[in-house]
């Protein structure tokens, strides 16, 4: 049941349009996956799929797939070959244009749909913080991180505030993906309807403008920053964005192409809308196959140089020398075939291989430093979970390769040990090529490495 007030408020915005908007409601959800370019390319992921597929027409990698199709369940998702993420949800991080190589805040990020998104862009190199304020989220966060195969992020758990007083003008772009009222999320869930009321919608605008203030702070001169919501409301859209423009003069809006039925910012439903606001976007439910979305596009006055480095704290994180993970390089000899270069990082017995000059950690609240390699145990190393998923088959020496239909697969994922014959040692274990976990051999037994919590029990 939609909140009386909602509805009243979107037909007086709507008008005619009101009828065909309060329809979809009617309609089936739409559902989406977008491919992991860490992982795969289109051509194969579409050569092997056995899904009913239809592209996003607003981000290169987006696919719609059939009420009938479980990708959830498929172990492609374990393997991170993909993620499942609202179809409009796909937009704002299209729109940021990441690139190799640069210095990227998601600054709202969980459960990490956008931060992979980047991430896909930035192929590894540069770093990107992917950061979120509640603690159980940001724990979801960096699983995703690390399903995806994501080897250059720093994933904090922290203020806006708090990130902002450790940087000044230090991140190329920056995404704002902004917590807010969530009028797109009334048909996937019914809660987000009994959590609505026009005073939360103010709340919501209010919490905006602290988080956009603190974005401002932390963007380079002619850096990019791109704002987003999954709320109707014209108060957390046109409205936080004018009086962020307002408050910040330095920025302007881009006038940025508008793709597959994507709809302009209004000026007239908010007081004193800023210049360029219809350049702002609006993705509607009757409009196009998705929930909903709004977003700004913003430029900060100035050239973004490469040169340029910004304000940080606490400087690069220094790390540790070779002779203290002398027992991964021993690993890595047995195991590898890719040598894993970088700099590296102890978190007591865990060692993480650091993205490029990373930041210094002093101080902040840190969930994953860059890639976690694996545990320094006496005299070994014990590899992790997400070493297996930042890797390809060709990267190490030994492979257990299992397709995606076999009773293998569905074995390993539950934790079960099986019958292989080979050298003794560790052994990735692969999907279709794709690579899903760590087995060690011994005595013909492949032991099974892959974590317990997640593991599917039946």
């Amino acid at each position: 049941m939609l909140p009386e007030q909602f509805c009243e408020r979107m037909k007086e915005m709507l008008g005619a349009e009101y009828a065909d908007f309060f329809a979809s409601y009617d309609l089936p959800k739409y559902q989406a996956l977008r491919i992991n370019p860490l992982k795969t390319t289109r051509e194969n992921f579409l050569n092997q799929a056995p899904f009913s597929l239809e592209e996003v027409p607003w981000t290169a990698n987006g696919y719609y797939y059939s009420e009938n199709d479980q990708p959830g369940k498929h172990p492609y998702h374990e393997a991170g070959v993909y993620y499942i993420q609202e179809p409009s949800a796909m937009a704002p991080a299209e729109y940021l244009m990441a690139e190799p190589g640069e210095r990227v805040l998601d600054l709202c990020a969980a459960p990490g749909g956008k931060s992979t998104q980047i991430a896909c862009a930035m192929q590894g190199e540069g770093l990107i913080v992917c950061n979120e304020i509640h603690p159980a989220r940001v724990k979801i966060l960096s699983e995703n991180i690390e399903r995806m195969g994501v080897s250059n992020a720093l994933v904090t758990n922290e203020t806006p505030q708090r990130l902002a007083e450790n940087f000044r003008e230090y991140f190329d772009r920056i995404l704002v993906d902004a917590p807010c009222s969530g009028e797109g999320m009334f048909r996937k869930n019914e809660d987000a309807c009994d959590e609505w009321s026009p005073e939360n919608v103010e709340k919501c605008a209010t919490r905006q403008a602290e988080i956009l203030d603190c974005a401002a702070e932390m963007l380079k001169p002619g850096g990019r920053l791109v704002y987003s919501t999954c709320t109707f409301a014209p108060a957390e859209n046109e409205g936080s964005i004018s009086r962020f423009i307002e408050r910040h003069p330095e920025f302007e809006i881009l006038s940025v192409e508008k793709k597959a039925s994507m709809m302009p910012g209004v000026g007239a439903w908010t007081d004193h809308p800023a210049k360029g606001i219809e350049h702002t976007i609006r993705l509607w439910p009757h409009h196009l196959k998705g929930e909903g979305h709004y977003l700004a596009v913003l430029q900060k006055a100035g050239v973004l140089s490469k040169s340029y480095q910004g304000y940080c704290r606490n400087g690069v994180e220094k790390g540790i020398n070779e002779k203290e993970c002398r027992e991964f390089f021993a690993f890595a000899e047995e195991t590898l075939v890719k040598k894993i270069t970088g700099d590296y990082l102890k978190f007591g017995d865990q060692l993480y291989r650091m993205p490029e000059a990373m930041p210094s950690i002093h101080k902040l609240k840190v969930l994953r430093p860059g890639l976690h390699l694996g545990t320094m145990k006496k005299n070994r190393f014990e590899p992790s979970h997400a070493l297996a998923l930042a890797l390809r088959p060709e990267d190490v020496k030994h492979v257990c390769s299992l397709t995606g239909d076999s009773p293998q697969v569905k074995a390993y994922l539950n934790g079960q040990t099986f019958n292989l014959e080979g050298e003794k040692g560790w052994y990735l274990v692969t999907v279709d090529g794709y690579s899903i976990g760590w087995g060690k051999l011994a005595g013909g037994i492949l032991k099974n490495h892959y974590p317990k919590g997640l593991r599917k029990n039946g």
